[in-house]
């Protein structure tokens, strides 16, 4: 494997540089094994943390693919966590572990994402990654079940991959949820879990009028589902110990959709305030949920891959998200899992073409993405050659930033920081959300970033190309604008 080193060369912009402690090396991108260099850098890391600069662009999603099934293949990473609803992706983690009446195909189930933006998920390139998963957990446990016919013991460390969400929007159908795995399991423990959907019944499922109303009356929900969470967990030894089915893991998926729904309630009640926590509220619920999977999965033994936006997955005290004390899961899982342990991705484009809409709710559309601003790090990695990429017929490259086992990020941005404007580090990156308004490009959807704080390693996608979603149109949304208005 060759590296490209930058010691010997200073890339100007205006009166800017790249300076060349921040960057170890790059490599062009072509071809999965290019993607080797990535994978030395992850070594036996625990948490690796794929981002993506919009939430419409293939190669973002078709290069996390492609990573994703090199760490289970090669490193034996146990689950994939994206920035989703539970409910939905529990549906995916259903059909690639094969539990009863779990749909035919990963095409219909994705088809089922029906939360505006639908295309986030509901995609072609996801219905690749859902069908591999799905072989290659059939094989797993063809494999164990040979293994039990014949009286040995695996000595394969490859265990079923599972497949959840993060997020925490799915207030009505996580309770939906609970309702009905009470109904199956025990029906006469189903009294709490009424009384907290009755209580959100008045609002019609509509998280605005819920969230408009408890900021004006002090009255809420909070109570009743904290009793449901309760009255769940009480009876969690006879739920979970069962001996039949998926028992364990169905009780694991009621128990984390009360918490969805704990968190959901106090987060509508915080955004409509216009609360910056509310964000907090979100990120916290996606590393609480993130280190329940962990749990769940054998502490000791299990490895997450994780799938979100740059905005979640790049550590926030690295760019101007700090000045106003928002923290993400990227800085989260530093901060609690060791960063050492912890491999942040990010993800960028020169230009290009994205799925998005105009505005919150709007049709989907494809959009240009125009040149990055001049000065941008877009920009900056853009005009990022040496001999080997120039001769390429690709742009494409991996980058690795300097191995700093300094855990004190805080310091390090503080050493890069004393004279903001004027230093050189701090530059835009591009972030498109699922809101995306072109002719405002340069005003709007960049966020000042120390690059090399922000992430572990950088892939760059020169040129990149919209998504293909699988809904002809996008169904109308009557839930509150949750991430209005850059639907990040």
């Amino acid at each position: 494997m060759q590296f490209y080193s930058l010691f010997y060369k200073i890339y100007i912009v205006g009166n800017n540089s790249i300076m060349e402690k921040d960057i170890e090396n790059f490599h062009r991108l072509e071809r999965s094994k290019d993607l080797d260099i990535l994978l030395d850098r992850i070594g036996d890391s625990q948490f690796v943390l794929l981002g993506e600069a919009s939430h419409g662009t293939s190669e973002f999603y078709r290069w996390r693919t492609e990573i994703t099934k090199r760490l289970i293949n090669e490193k034996g990473f146990s689950f994939i966590a994206i920035e989703g609803d539970w409910p939905d992706c529990y549906k995916v983690n259903s059909y690639i572990k094969g539990f009863p009446d779990s749909g035919k195909n990963s095409y219909d189930i994705l088809h089922s994402f029906n939360r505006w933006p639908t295309w986030m998920w509901a995609n072609k390139e996801m219905v690749e990654l859902v069908e591999w998963l799905k072989l290659y957990n059939d094989k797993q446990q063809q494999h164990q079940q040979e293994q039990k016919n014949k009286s040995f013991t695996s000595n394969s460390n490859k265990e079923i991959v599972g497949f959840y969400g993060l997020d925490l929007y799915s207030l009505w159908e996580s309770m939906e949820a609970i309702l009905q795995y009470l109904k199956k399991v025990d029906p006469n423990a189903i009294k709490d879990a009424i009384e907290a959907y009755n209580c959100f019944e008045p609002y019609r499922k509509d998280v605005e009028n819920y969230a408009r109303a408890t900021a004006f009356v002090p009255e809420n929900c909070e109570d009743e589902v904290i009793e449901m969470l309760t009255s769940l967990r009480s009876k969690m030894d006879v739920y979970s110990k069962k001996d039949h089915g998926n028992r364990e893991e169905e009780y694991f998926n009621a128990e984390q959709n009360a918490i969805t729904a704990k968190s959901a309630e106090l987060y509508y009640r915080t955004m409509i305030k216009g609360d910056v926590n509310s964000w907090n509220i979100r990120d916290t619920h996606m590393m609480d949920t993130l280190e329940r999977l962990i749990s769940f999965h054998g502490e000791g033994n299990s490895k997450a891959i994780i799938w979100a936006h740059n905005t979640h997955i790049g550590d926030a005290r690295a760019t101007d998200m700090s000045k106003d004390n928002m923290i993400n899961l990227g800085q989260l899982v530093r901060e609690r899992k060791n960063n050492n342990n912890t491999v942040l991705v990010g993800f960028g484009t020169y230009k290009g073409t994205v799925i998005a809409a105009k505005r919150w709710g709007d049709k989907m559309e494809e959009m240009k993405v125009p040149a990055a601003t001049d000065g941008s790090w877009d920009h900056i990695l853009h005009n990022l050659k040496n001999d080997s990429i120039a001769s390429s017929y690709t742009n494409d490259k991996v980058i690795i930033f300097t191995r700093d086992d300094d855990c004190n990020i805080d310091n390090k941005i503080n050493d890069n920081s004393s004279n903001k404007i004027n230093n050189d580090k701090w530059r835009g990156q591009r972030a498109i959300g699922v809101v995306y308004n072109p002719q405002y490009e340069k005003y709007g959807n960049y966020v000042p970033t120390l690059l090399h704080l922000r992430y572990d390693t950088f892939l760059f996608i020169d040129e990149t190309h919209a998504l293909h979603p699988l809904h002809i149109s996008t169904i109308e949304d009557k839930d509150f604008p949750e991430t209005f208005p850059t639907g990040i």
